[in-house]
């Protein structure tokens, strides 16, 4: 007997942005502008047609390397301005991660959209040897995200919920 994950009465027929050979939606416009130290360097851009995130590259004059336990801050050349109601995170590249035991320390970084200054990497490396950070070097991934703003409503209860106040392991292991 073959397994369907989906049964077929749960089929949805694709349209829109999903059906293949549709159009994507119209990317985000973002400016950006190159540092100095950025010269030669390509700017952020994605893998693949589906990479969620577009990745950083090192723009440093020399190697860096960054001990077992150590950390270090890597420049990336370039400062952008996000539209408002936008935020862009730092995320870790799995493959430094599960390679080399590097990882962003402050996971995700959080780029504000009235942030102008230069995007910064802060690595540290989990790892048992030294980790060599080289000039163009991959070393994260940026995503741009949607912000959603929020108004505190303060009260004496909140409504009940079947976890409660359990945290930090209550839902099993």
């Amino acid at each position: 007997m073959k397994f369907d994950p989906l049964p077929s009465q749960l089929h949805v027929p694709l349209t829109g942005l999903d059906a293949p050979g549709s159009p994507a939606a119209a990317p985000l416009t973002v400016s950006i502008r190159r540092l100095p130290h950025a010269e030669g360097l390509n700017f952020p851009a994605y893998a693949t047609p589906d990479s969620a995130g577009l990745d950083l590259l090192a723009a440093i004059a020399d190697d860096d390397v960054i001990v077992p336990g150590g950390r270090a801050l890597v420049p990336t050349g370039f400062a952008i301005a996000l539209p408002r109601g936008f935020e862009a995170q730092i995320r870790p590249r799995s493959g430094l991660a599960l390679r080399d035991g590097v990882a962003v320390l402050n996971s995700p970084g959080t780029i504000d959209a009235d942030y102008r200054g230069e995007v910064g990497v802060i690595l540290i490396n989990f790892g048992a040897t030294p980790f060599v950070v080289r000039r163009g070097d991959r070393i994260a991934q940026l995503v741009v995200a949607p912000v959603t703003r929020i108004a505190w409503r303060e009260t004496t209860e909140l409504p009940a919920s079947g976890r409660g106040s359990g945290g930090f392991g209550s839902t099993g292991r």
